[in-house]
Parts: structure tokens; sequence; C-alpha cells
């Protein structure tokens, strides 16, 4: 039941810090109240009164503390099952009966008012122990048997988490909840003041006591060789709500209790399996809402921009290749947040941007899911990359080579095709430090694509303003005989070079990120094939635009070259401002509602849309003045 309640966001917490306190003391007296009330009553009968006394006040604490919540329609609804579960007390009804009734209401209880549910990382079980040692022995003993130096001295006897059946039915989170915020009338002090990973570090040294360690040995064994269980545990939200028992339903007891040895040694294990996790993503966006309600704005606007780069960039490519669409969205939405920040836009505003974006995160989770990888998948996913990613480059590549082939200038070729072996090539050392050696980050990514993209664009403008000026000319083998070594000797044949290598890089570079993540997913096969696919694809495309442009006039030829590269050009300046702009160098404007086709390099931001607009005036200007001087030409020539 704990389950469904670990599904929630953990940035969705938009409750002030009071509100906060009351929910997490009210769902940890129902957890405490679902886990304890069967050694109170049993049968019917109070089995000790001083333990049903205790469930009878913190049942009527519950009622109290949620009636202070902030109003929901969900309120209500709480505050009937409060009351039903202190009737069902005050009837001395079945262990049973509360526990489902309260585990119920706690996970509704996080559904309408959320608070942080996981660590934002894994958390260091040795520094568990460390603490555990430091701060916990002393009651609970050096081995959480409850036995410790102390325990006699105390009043209330300290847990012991030894004790098997407890342990069965507590979450870490539960264990967390009690370490942050203690328990009152007893010697159980609040450990709010350590920093949170240490806090999360304790819970999971506390409920591993109960547990083996060839218990873990067996679990790692079963984690290691089950992919379906790992399935079950797909990330840390996951793993710090779920109680044994719950698991137990699912896979059996043994099974189910050696797991659980495992991971709570071993919650790193978690994240390893799971490169999918978008808690990095969750956590930085929640501290960048926190700090815009402090008022800091500068570091709302710097963690919100680490969480696309350190949280959501590392998963584009998988969920690119999954869900393109939902990609586009996330990736609108994020900076849509980023320019409401950096505008002062209220908290409430910004709240509410995180919720959706909260929700987005939710689908991406859905489908960045081990269970949504197939064969067909990979194979759809690796052939529409290479083909998208391939053809633009492939466009200018084959146009640059029937332009020399038609300036009967062959010898210049090995300039252009050394331009994008050289990018395939870099392209291959790309996949081997993404792979093997380290990982790119979100920032040099879209820097990468950015600059490059930009670099490319200013070329290509200047080349087909060039080839359209050369379209107006007449006397083509004059001029092709008289002027084509000069304009094509010294600089000008390396920046045909460099132009081949930035535009196929580019674009390799971004196909070599996305392969890399299809290439986890097991499905190597269908991602080979896939790719050969595609490459066949661009193969035929590549032959029919050579041979065809083998057939058109010199002059029609450069004329559509060159609008074929104005058009190009103005894709890939909106592409490069919007990389830019995702690296954070270059500031965000949306437009409501704007189009955005990333295939066309539209995206819906003034930067980009102006840098566009800015390129195609400059192309207009640059076509406009070629007319002219061919016009002027013409009129100055001598009549026969």
């Amino acid at each position: 039941m704990l389950l469904s309640l670990f599904a929630l966001p953990a940035a969705l917490l938009a409750a002030p810090a009071a509100d906060l306190n009351e929910v997490q003391t009210a769902w940890r007296l129902l957890d405490y109240i679902a886990v304890d009330y069967g050694g109170a009553v049993e049968g019917g009968r109070v089995k000790s009164a001083s333990e049903y006394a205790e469930m009878m006040e913190f049942a009527g604490s519950v009622s109290s503390r949620l009636a202070t919540l902030p109003p929901k329609p969900e309120r209500t609804i709480l505050l009937a099952g409060a009351t039903r579960l202190q009737g069902i007390i005050a009837r001395k009804g079945t262990p049973q009966a509360v526990a489902t009734l309260a585990h119920g209401l706690a996970a509704n209880l996080l559904h309408a008012y959320p608070v942080p549910l996981a660590p934002a990382s894994p958390p260091d079980f040795a520094r568990g122990s460390v603490l555990f040692g430091s701060t916990c022995a002393a009651c609970h003993g050096a081995t959480g048997d409850g036995h410790g130096r102390n325990a006699a001295k105390l009043s209330t006897p300290p847990i012991a988490f030894t004790d098997g059946d407890r342990a069965r039915q507590r979450s870490v989170f539960a264990l967390y909840q009690v370490i942050t915020q203690g328990i009152d009338g007893t010697a159980m002090q609040s450990f709010g003041d350590l920093p949170s990973g240490d806090r999360w570090a304790l819970a999971f040294r506390a409920g591993s006591f109960a547990f083996t360690d060839e218990q873990a040995r067996e679990g790692e064994r079963l984690w290691k060789a089950d992919a379906a269980l790992r399935q079950r545990v797909p990330d840390l939200k996951t793993l710090v709500g779920l109680t044994p028992a719950s698991l137990a339903n699912s896979i059996g007891e043994r099974r189910a209790l050696a797991v659980m040895a495992y991971l709570r040694r071993h919650p790193e294990a978690v994240v390893e399996q799971a490169p999918a996790s978008l808690s990095v993503v969750r956590h930085k966006l929640a501290a960048s809402l926190d700090a815009a309600r402090k008022g800091d704005r500068r570091a709302a606007k710097e963690l919100a921009l680490s969480a696309y780069l350190d949280g959501f960039e590392p998963v584009e490519p998988t969920l690119g290749a999954r869900d393109a669409t939902l990609l586009a969205r996330i990736e609108s939405a994020m900076g849509e947040y980023r320019a409401a920040v950096d505008h002062g836009a209220k908290p409430d505003d910004l709240t509410n941007r995180a919720l959706v974006l909260n929700g987005l995160f939710d689908d991406a989770e859905a489908a960045l899911a081990p269970s949504a990888s197939s064969g067909a998948s990979t194979f759809l996913g690796a052939f529409a990359i290479l083909l998208r990613e391939g053809l633009e480059a492939l466009l200018i590549i084959v146009a640059m080579i029937a332009f020399l082939r038609k300036a009967e200038r062959s010898e210049i070729l090995p300039y252009v095709h050394g331009g994008w072996a050289g990018a395939l090539a870099a392209g291959l050392l790309t996949w081997v430090i993404a792979t093997y050696a380290i990982g790119i980050s979100g920032a040099s990514r879209e820097l990468t694509e950015g600059f490059g993209s930009l670099f490319a664009a200013v070329v290509l403008l200047s080349v087909g303003i060039w080839m359209h000026g050369k379209a107006q000319a007449d006397q083509w083998q004059r001029y092709i005989r008289e002027k084509m070594t000069h304009a094509l000797s010294g600089r000008s044949t390396w920046m045909l070079f460099g132009l081949a290598f930035v535009v196929v890089y580019r674009e390799v570079f971004e196909t070599i990120l996305f392969y890399a993540a299809l290439w986890t997913q097991g499905n190597g096969g269908a991602l080979v094939t896939g790719a050969g696919a595609a490459v066949a694809v661009l193969g035929v495309i590549a032959w029919a635009m050579l041979r065809y442009s083998r057939q058109l006039p010199i002059a029609k030829f450069f004329s559509y070259s060159s609008w074929l590269m104005a058009g190009l050009t103005i894709v890939l300046a909106g592409k490069g401002v919007a990389a830019l702009q995702e690296a954070g160098i270059i500031d965000i404007a949306p437009i409501a509602d704007g189009p955005r086709l990333s295939v066309l390099g539209l995206f819906p931001t003034w930067q980009s849309i102006l840098a566009q607009l800015l390129i195609a005036g400059a192309i207009v200007a640059g076509f406009s003045l070629n007319r002219r001087e061919a016009r002027r030409t013409r009129d100055l020539a001598p009549t026969k």
C-alpha cells in the first residue's frame, strides 16, 4: 500500500514549513500506530494498558493535526478516515484492520500534502554505521538489539531494530521520519540538525539490523540475476517507501527478506541499475523552488539550470529515442521555468510550473522504464535518430561534392571527404569516451551543439550567398576556367574541409549520445539493424541527389544549391541558439504557445526566432545585392 505514495515526485512540496512538519508528524504517527498496535491489543482484549493508551492518544493527535492543515477537498476525507481509526481503536479492533486503515490514511495524506520522500543520491551505508555507533548505540545497542548501556535507565525501552516482525512492517522512510523528528514523550530526540544525507544513512543502517549477512548475499544474487525483480524497485524513492512485508506479497517472504537485506546495505545498487532515474532533476528543481521562495533569484536560476544539465540532460538521449514529443515538452517547460525565475515570477506561479514539470517527469520515468524497451522500439529509435541527424549533414556534404564536380575541381574533393571522414573518426572516439572513459556533461554537449551549429550557419551563409551570386552570372564555362582556381585555393579549400568536419561531427556527436543510451538497454542487434537501415536510406538519397545534380544546368544547380544552403543556415541558427539557451549561455524569453519544430530549428523563444530572422534578413540582403550586381553587369556589357 505504501508503494503508491512513493510514486509521488519529491519536488511537489509547496506547503509552508509549519504545514510540512504537521504532515510529517501525522504520517509518522499513522505509521507508528500501524506497526505497534498489535502490541497493545490482541483478540479484542488490551494486552498493555500503557501502549493502548498511547494508541488512543496518537490517533487523537492525528485528527487534531489534520485539522490544522490548509483546506483542501481531500482534508475532509482524511479527517473522516482519522475518525474511523479512532473508532476502531476504541472498539479494540484487530491489528490487521488498524494497520490497513492507518497505512491507507498515510498514503492518502501524502497524496494530498506531498513532502520530500527520498534522498537525492544513494546514502553512504558506511557513514550510517559510524553515525549509529556514535549517536544511537548507547541506547539501541551496537547491534541494534535495544540493549545499549543506557537502555536500562530509560522509562520507555529503546526500539530493537533486530525485531524481525517490526522490521517487516517498517520502511526506511518511516525510520528517517523518526530520526528527523524524534518521538515525543520518549528519550528519542530529534536529529534534525544532522544533514539530510546523514539522516538517510542512519535510516538505512537502522533498517538493516534485522537482516543477516547470509540473506544479503542471497539478495545480491537474486538482484543481479532477475531483471523483473529489479523493475520492482526502479529507484530510491521506491526503495525507501518499500516494506519487506509489501514486497513479500509479490515475490514471496524468503526472496523479499533477502532482497531487502541487500538493498538496505547497498542502496547504490538501485541507482546503478536505473540510470534513467530523474531523482536528481526533481531534487534540484525542488531546491530551485525553495531558493525562489526565499528571494534568492540567482540561486534559483542556477539550480534550475543544473536541474536541466545535470539531472535531465543525461537521460535526454534515451527519452528522445523513446518519446521525442515528450522530450520536446519537457525541454520547453524547463526553459519556461528558468525564464520565469529570471523575470522574478511569484512563488505560486513557479510552484504551478514545478507541478506541471513533475507530472511530465512521471511520464518520462514511465517511458524510460526498462519494461518500456523492446527490440522493435530500439530498431525504430536507432533508425529515426540516424535518419534525422544524418539527413541535415548529408544535404550539405552532397551539395559541396556536386558543386565541385560541376566546377570541374575534383582535385579538391579529398578535402571534403577528409572533413566528413575525420568527423566520423572523431565520433568513434566520442563513443569510446562517452561509453568507457568519462561521462559527457550536459553543458559540454549543449555547448558543442550550439557553437558548432552557429559556426556552420555563418559559413553556410557566406557559401549560399556566393553560390546565388554565381547563379546570376553569364558565361559559366569562362568563369570556371578563369576564376575557380583563385576562388578555391589556399584557405578556401581548408574552409571546405572545416565545414564538412563541423556539420558532420555536430550530427555524429548527437547521434553517438543517443546510440550510447540505446546500447545500454541490451538490444544491440536491433540497434545495429536500425542503424544499417538508416544508412541504406541515406545512401539512396545521396545517390539520387548526385545523379540528379549532374543533369541540372549549372546556373540552375547553383541557384537551387544556394536556396538549400540558405534554408539550412536558418535551421542551424535556430538550433545553435536553442542549444546555448539550454546551456545557460543565452537567456530565454519564451513565446506562449509558440511552435516547436526542432527539425526546422524552430523553437518557441524570442532569441531563437530573432536569430533566424536576422539570418533570413542577411540572406535576403545578400541575394538582392547579387541580383543588382548581375543587372549592373548586364547593363554595362558591350552590345554586339
